[in-house]
């Protein structure tokens, strides 16, 4: 498998405002559908959820819950949610924030990104450490190994060039489906009650900071295989994620008081600086050589 990621950054960016007419609407098809509108989450493992409140990041995090017409499910606040044993099932991944950037060569527009993406280079701040999704490290093999397509395939379809260079999957780019998910990579909430307010907000795109905790500390707490939690790790994760105040939710904070309607062009004297993630304490990126 190889890739050309330079000026791309398709899989990290919420590039649809850039193709209004085309079918990018992959992660919305079938009987699971996404509360929340981000495109594209990164969904992290129980140790990389664990990896990140370590960095004391938890403010990278948001959770995602999914409606169901069919299947298991369980109504919260009102909205029937996906479920694994009678428990709202979620994801727990990366945020998106808008910053100013130019994928595609296209003309630098607001857009929702990645948290840890520098919006001039194009590049994760946080590759190659310990709270590097396996996700991201893994794409897309994942999809390659089961026939999906992947979002270097959308770019080539919608915008051209080649970003997909080989399309032979690694050996281990096996993705976790069905019971071996749970615990992993799909966790189950332990009581809906507590989080039916926060359904609610979660579909209006305005989750909370306790909202997001909640969620968050749940996922660090749970058990592969299974749907326990464990209450004292429960307990611990849930102060640090709701006290973390990180260069991320800082530069997050920031982005999002200089951003306006995703999609718009970002005026030259409106991009801020670069560093804006650097002058709160972030890691920089190496740039492509």
């Amino acid at each position: 498998m190889e890739v050309d990621c330079e000026g791309c950054a398709g899989c990290c960016l919420d590039w649809r405002p850039l193709a209004p007419d085309a079918a990018l609407d992959h992660e919305r098809r079938g009987r699971y559908r996404p509360l929340d509108d981000t495109y594209n989450l990164a969904p992290l493992t129980r140790d990389g959820v664990r990896a990140v409140v370590d960095a004391g990041e938890a403010d990278a995090l948001a959770p995602r819950l999914f409606r169901a017409d069919e299947g298991p499910t369980v109504t919260v606040g009102g909205v029937d949610l996906a479920a694994v044993a009678g428990r709202p099932a979620f994801l727990v991944g990366l945020r998106k924030v808008p910053k100013p950037v130019a994928p595609f060569d296209a003309d630098r527009t607001w857009l929702p990104a990645c948290v840890y993406l520098d919006p001039e280079t194009l590049q994760c701040r946080i590759h190659g450490t310990d709270r590097y999704p396996e996700t991201c490290a893994d794409y897309p093999g994942a999809n390659l190994s089961v026939g999906a397509e992947t979002e270097c395939e959308r770019v080539e379809r919608v915008h051209g060039g080649r970003r997909l260079v080989d399309d032979d999957p690694p050996d281990d780019a096996t993705p976790l489906f069905g019971p071996a998910a749970v615990g992993s990579t799909v966790f189950a909430h332990p009581d809906p009650g507590r989080i039916a307010a926060a359904v609610g907000r979660i579909a209006d795109g305005d989750p909370t900071r306790a909202d997001r905790a909640e969620f968050i500390a749940v996922a660090a707490a749970s058990s592969p295989g299974t749907v326990a939690v464990s209450d004292p790790i429960y307990e611990e994760t849930l102060d640090r994620a709701r006290e973390a105040d990180s260069w991320v939710g800082r530069a997050i904070e920031a982005w999002t008081d200089r951003a306006v309607e995703a999609g718009d062009r970002a005026d030259d004297d409106a991009v801020p600086d670069r560093d804006v993630a650097v002058a709160f304490g972030g890691p920089d990126t190496p740039g492509w050589e």
